[in-house]
């Protein structure tokens, strides 16, 4: 199956992972950011329904200047006390947060329509693809924005195994740019979307579905840190 998600995730389509029975138990949709259209965006946000994010490789976001969200909130909270009573201290499946600031690209009207995101999405990818230039970042990007950016571990799955570095580490097998668009799939039971549920969709819209283990498996074997 791991072979079947590179290929089809370096042909511009969508994969489903799902993390690990240990981990948030979620199954995401995965696309190549660079291939993301504005009919992509409206797949995941009515079949998916969870945060659409992209997934950014680390020497990416160190490129660009891109700080962990809990690193502004605590260097804040000396003067906002409110963010140092957030502290992230709690999460039960992680031992940090990836996430980073959100953006829009700077031609997009409010930033939330499937057309806007799609925008900001596919010329992130873009801008990293061309060398992560930081003044053609401040030229074409504002924040805050519509698209919540998550930074992945430098090492990838050999440090932590959400589905930022999943997704990324699946990037970098198939070959593409490893920035990645990822949305989680939920329910209509006011939770997630089942393991079988999930697999059950992917069958029926013949989308790939792929578990994080496999991933971690190809990666491993394939790339050295």
């Amino acid at each position: 199956m791991i072979k079947r998600a590179i290929e089809a995730l370096k042909n511009g389509e969508f994969v489903l992972v799902f993390d690990s029975d240990s981990r948030e138990r979620e199954t995401d949709f995965v696309i190549g950011a660079e291939f993301v259209t504005w009919e992509h965006v409206k797949t995941m946000r009515r079949e998916g329904g969870g945060l659409i994010c992209l997934a950014v490789e680390h020497d990416f976001a160190e490129k660009l200047g891109l700080p962990f969200l809990t690193d502004v909130l605590t260097y804040s909270s000396k003067k906002f006390e409110a963010f140092k009573l957030l502290k992230p201290d709690d999460i039960p499946y992680d031992e940090r947060s990836s996430f980073s600031i959100t953006i829009n690209h700077r031609k997009t009207f409010t930033g939330i329509s499937d057309r806007d995101r799609a925008l900001t999405i596919r010329s992130f990818a873009e801008l990293c693809k061309n060398g992560c230039n930081r003044e053609e970042f401040g030229k074409n990007f504002r924040s805050p924005g519509h698209v919540p950016l998550l930074i992945g571990a430098k090492n990838l799955v050999y440090e932590r195994v959400g589905h930022t570095e999943l997704s990324l580490a699946l990037a970098k097998l198939a070959g593409i740019t490893p920035v990645t668009a990822i949305c989680e799939m939920l329910g209509n039971n006011g939770y997630s979307l089942s393991y079988e549920d999930a697999k059950r969709f992917a069958r029926d819209m013949n989308i790939v579905f792929v578990e994080g283990k496999e991933i971690i498996k190809a990666y491993k074997n394939k790339i050295v840190r």
